[in-house]
């Protein structure tokens, strides 16, 4: 970028320049609408993707026993924290008004993130396509016979690949290769070497990267251009990741049913989601915009070294901006998060959507990790403790966007909810590794 466009960036968002040190900040969305409106995706993919999964969930019973109890659901549940945020108040020295719950996609079954969600979403919509293409199934079939070594046989001829930091990449290669496709998996430096040998263990091909994350997905979708017989899952533009992702808004809708969370105009709920490339934040995010529309206030969480969603969003430049541009690096120990250049479509699509963004450096991140085992024997990868910084961001220094949408006054009946995306697959000795860091 040259040093005159930066200095007019720098002129015409103050807070860029704070970012660009490495300070933390909240930004609050000027484009965030009552009524939040986008051209480029509807609920109805949603409302697809929601009867897809439905219709996978015999085969999933059978393919992984552990989903026979949820009857082939891949969900996780919600839960109070209390002992979290009494630890996090006083850490940081901060009242958090209102109920403090976590969503637990840390323990996501089959791959232990949120990535659970869209990445296998995507990998089971292209299963079904193929099968129904060759008259090897039926929307009306049962679809526990897409486990029989006739389909598994089938979906060897084909490929499925994709760039990833690591959750993403978790989740398409369980999938993939249990349903029989060969998958390969490219994966930029920040990826933790126990996520490339789960991979290798499940039988997927690794292609490691010396550059981060962009990259992988560029040779990734390169290499997969030349092969007809490969689907490239495509992290930065994929309208079914996008899709997989929302259905868990509908979720959760049933959840707060269940456990009488209301949400309303004097219930404000807010969300606090950890963001990489923003497919899963940004699906999870419009999902709930849509059903809870100005009662819900979502916040991006990144770290102070890849804010690349707030810059983007921030200068309305989105892809065309990267967090190097401004000097940064793009490492942190958030591997998850480690992405220099956002999704252009899941930034345009979130111009009206989300309240704002905030950043949150790798210090604070395990200062969390370590209350969360301490006081609720809670183990979470730190990419996901991005979330659990967004209370004490809003109560501390987003007094202009509560007083601005009316809510200071309606936070004893508010609901923080913390979205916990990543770690329960985590290796015992890479968990006792993170803690030393505490």
């Amino acid at each position: 970028m040259q040093n005159s466009l930066k200095h007019e960036l720098f002129e015409a968002h103050p807070q860029l320049k704070n970012i660009a040190n490495h300070t933390t900040v909240l930004w609050e969305n000027p484009k965030w609408a009552k009524k939040a409106h986008t051209d480029l995706f509807s609920m109805e993919e949603v409302d697809e993707a929601e009867e897809t999964l439905k219709r996978f969930s015999s085969y999933l019973i059978v393919a992984f026993p552990e989903l026979a109890e949820s009857k082939g659901l891949i969900e996780s549940s919600i839960k109070e924290i209390p002992t979290m945020k009494a630890a996090l108040e006083k850490e940081f020295a901060t009242s958090i008004t209102g109920q403090f719950i976590l969503k637990c996609d840390y323990a996501l079954p089959i791959s232990g993130s949120i990535k659970a969600r869209g990445g296998i979403y995507e990998v089971l919509k292209h299963a079904e396509r193929l099968a129904i293409a060759n008259s090897l199934l039926k929307e009306d079939d049962d679809y526990a016979i897409l486990a029989t070594e006739e389909l598994r046989v089938f979906f060897q001829q084909y490929t499925i690949a994709v760039g990833s930091t690591g959750n993403l990449g978790l989740s398409i290669g369980i999938m993939g290769t249990k349903l029989g496709f060969n998958v390969v998996v490219h994966m930029s430096s920040d990826a933790k070497e126990w996520k490339k040998a789960m991979l290798r263990e499940k039988g997927a091909t690794v292609i490691e990267y010396e550059a981060d994350y962009s990259v992988a997905v560029e040779q990734g979708r390169k290499e997969a251009e030349q092969d007809p017989m490969c689907h490239f899952i495509d992290d930065e533009n994929s309208k079914d990741l996008f899709a997989g992702y929302a259905v868990a808004a509908k979720r959760l809708q049933a959840q707060f049913k269940k456990t009488n969370i209301e949400v309303g105009e004097d219930q404000p709920l807010f969300v606090y989601l950890p963001c990489g490339v923003g497919g899963g934040p940004g699906g999870v995010a419009y999902g709930l915009r849509e059903i809870h529309g100005e009662y819900v206030h979502i916040f991006f969480a990144e770290p102070v070294a890849s804010p690349c969603m707030t810059i983007g969003l921030m200068t309305g430049l989105h892809d065309e901006i990267s967090v190097e541009d401004i000097g940064l690096d793009n490492k942190t120990e958030a591997d998850g998060l480690a992405v220099g250049r956002a999704s252009k479509f899941v930034g345009k699509v979130m111009e009206t959507y989300i309240s704002g963004c905030y950043t949150v450096k790798d210090e604070e991140l395990f200062t969390s990790l370590g209350l969360a085992m301490e006081t609720e024997g809670l183990f979470l990868e730190p990419s996901a403790h991005a979330g659990m910084f967004g209370p004490i961001q809003l109560m501390k220094n987003g007094q202009s966007y509560l007083e601005k949408h009316n809510l200071a006054e309606k936070m004893n009946q508010a609901t923080h909810l913390v979205w916990a995306t990543g770690g329960s697959m985590v290796p015992q000795e890479m968990r006792e590794e993170y803690l030393e860091k505490v």
